[in-house]
């Protein structure tokens, strides 16, 4: 099965393109029409540059409003089709495709329209050359997938075949079972394209929304476990349209692709025992990680923004606990919260602070097979760290984050204990500290810039073994902040990602005061939020407007000395059904804070209060004064 990429899927010249197509390791591309037009080399030389990037050309498109047209259209398409034969020849591509017409001047009749094909394809095989017609969502006559056969079984040729696209098919929402009806060797080539689940007109989703398998809601893994089923293993190619993945980086978006097409292959071996067998994947990949929760948040933290995390820390009710045994490095723990602060100028952690000032540096995941999960994530293309090992430390599997951050992976295999127990001892001189209660890391929200935001989602889905929740747009007073929230099954991990496209949001600018993606938010939850509320140091805490709770009070009728508890408290409140979500936040240190919470049968995260939050925020937002 050879895995190929359309080059409109991405940004850049063709010459970039087939450089970042070869680079991450597809067999093959798709040159778009376009893509050779506005390029300044002939098609000759840019077919050499392929077979030399180690590629090679599986299809040459799109050929637009060909067939069942009137005299003197009739002939003039196939003149054209013969110019772009020469093309093909030079280039090295033996298929072209077909898309159904959308001219106004197209008639409807299949007869006709088959013949017309048959016709082309007579002349593509004197040149030994390829059809594959292919049905558009929003072609004029032809617009199902099943059509498109109908024509293509009537032209009747060898050189003739069918062209599947997931988006046509899927977007359409024609019926996968008459799929079993078409032989696997006239399907010359599938094409694979998600999207998410927005009511739009079908070409401006298409045109701009388009995204990889496993970015979008569509059941892009039900038609390509449906067509390997009939026996398909020709090559599978994205094309995706999408205006973000034009204007991010070449290298990285064809990355994204060659995850998600890995990730699509699994899924399309997961399959019922008693459901037909599915070709093997080229790379079969580790199993998703089992992950049990966070292990430990870690923190890049110098000079007086060292002194003021600490500060907060401490009004947190986190107590000191331990110290590395060769490095300044110190843990800080609250129930079965870990949180450490790296101080060490030899480090990871150094370099990191020098970018980005304090910062989330690392976070480590506790999971069931530490070299599974990291086995898996380097088959899906993430980049390993490797730092340097003192001498009796623990060996941690690592992979490069959001921001360029670690995401470690940990385990308690063979007997080991904690982290802490190997790397760490006891630190009897800390002090002590009245505890507030808090459990457990409730979820993290991490900034991504716009053009990251989808690439983020794909990596976490398929390194993971995340799922997506359902968008969240939240109201910043400069503009809107889209939330995504990917969890695991038992949702002991919960990571959200923001994006705005706006500059001045709240955001936006811990993008710009952090020159980069990173950790905005740390939730941590707790029985009794009230009560903890009352020990935390009022400076510490973000002010809640009085307005809001006047606001509360409409509408849930709190009686008068619950809501003003919370309103001296900055305590924010939502209701889904009998579920009830308590959650205040603290002020920022380089914009990041945290948020400590409690839930009654709840399982959302607030967002009707970000309108609120995001208000307050907005003159905190990279203050480093929590005193």
């Amino acid at each position: 099965m050879k895995l190929s990429i359309a080059t409109v899927s991405l940004g850049g010249t063709l010459d970039v393109k087939i450089e970042a197509i070869a680079a991450a390791g597809y067999d093959g591309l798709e040159i778009f029409d376009n893509d050779l037009v506005y390029f300044n080399l002939p098609p000759d030389v840019v077919g050499q540059r392929v077979r030399d990037a180690g590629l090679e050309v599986v299809l040459f498109q799109p050929f637009r409003d060909f067939e069942a047209m009137p005299s003197p259209l009739r002939e003039k398409g196939f003149d054209r089709a013969e110019r772009k034969f020469d093309i093909m020849e030079q280039l090295g591509a033996s298929l072209i495709l077909v898309c159904s017409n959308v001219s106004p001047h197209a008639i409807d009749d299949p007869e006709r329209a088959a013949s017309d094909l048959h016709e082309l394809a007579e002349r593509a095989q004197r040149r030994g050359l390829y059809i594959g017609f292919e049905a558009l969502a929003w072609g004029r006559f032809i617009h199902h997938y099943q059509q498109a056969w109908d024509v293509v079984r009537r032209g009747d040729h060898p050189n003739l075949g069918l062209i599947l696209d997931t988006f046509h098919t899927l977007v359409r929402r024609s019926p996968l079972e008459d799929m079993d009806n078409i032989p696997a060797e006239k399907i010359f080539l599938v094409q694979v394209a998600d999207a998410p689940a927005i009511d739009m007109d079908m070409l401006q989703l298409s045109r701009h929304f388009r995204c990889f398998p496993g970015q979008g809601e569509l059941p892009v893994a039900d038609m390509m476990r449906r067509l390997a089923k009939i026996g398909y293993s020709g090559p599978i190619s994205h094309e995706i349209f999408n205006d973000t993945f034009r204007a991010a980086s070449t290298r990285s978006i064809a990355i994204d692709g060659m995850r998600s097409l890995r990730w699509l292959e699994e899924q399309m071996a997961q399959v019922p025992a008693s459901a037909a067998p599915t070709p093997a994947p080229r790379r079969k990949l580790a199993a998703a990680p089992t992950i049990e929760g966070i292990e430990f948040i870690e923190f890049a933290a110098f000079h007086d923004e060292a002194a003021l995390i600490k500060k907060l820390l401490a009004a947190l009710g986190f107590r000191r606990t331990h110290r590395h045994r060769s490095k300044a490095v110190t843990l800080y723990r609250q129930g079965d919260i870990n949180i450490v602060l790296n101080e060490e100028n030899n480090s990871f952690a150094r370099s990191f602070y020098l970018l980005h000032g304090l910062s989330v540096c690392a976070i480590a995941l506790r999971v069931n097979d530490a070299a599974q999960a990291h086995d898996r994530a380097r088959a899906l293309l993430a980049e390993p760290f490797g730092g340097s090992i003192g001498e009796g430390e623990l060996e941690i599997p690592a992979i490069r984050g959001v921001g360029e951050s670690l995401i470690y992976f940990l385990d308690r295999r063979g007997g080991q204990g904690a982290f802490y127990d190997v790397d760490f001892v006891a630190d009897v001189e800390a002090v002590e500290v009245e505890p507030l209660g808090l459990a457990r890391i409730d979820h993290l929200d991490q900034v991504v810039a716009p053009t990251e935001l989808l690439s983020w989602i794909m990596y976490y889905k398929s390194i993971l073994g995340l799922a997506f929740e359902a968008q969240h747009d939240l109201a910043d007073p400069y503009g809107i902040i889209v939330s995504r929230s990917l969890v695991n099954e038992d949702l002991s991990i919960r990571t959200s990602l923001s994006a705005s496209q706006s500059s001045l949001t709240t955001t936006s600018k811990f993008l710009m005061q952090y020159q980069g993606s990173g950790v905005q938010q740390i939730a941590l939850s707790c029985q009794d939020l009230f009560a903890a509320a009352a020990k935390i140091d009022s400076s510490a805490v973000l002010q809640i407007p009085g307005n809001y709770y006047d606001d509360l009070a409409a509408k849930h009728g709190f009686d008068e000395p619950r809501l003003e508890q919370m309103r001296s408290l900055n305590i924010l409140y939502d209701r889904i059904g009998d579920g009830e979500f308590f959650h205040l936040y603290t002020k920022s240190i380089n914009g990041i804070h945290f948020e400590l919470v409690q839930r009654r049968n709840y399982a959302a995260y607030g967002s009707v209060n970000s309108p609120v939050r995001l208000a307050s925020q907005a003159p905190y937002t990279g203050s480093a004064d929590v005193d």
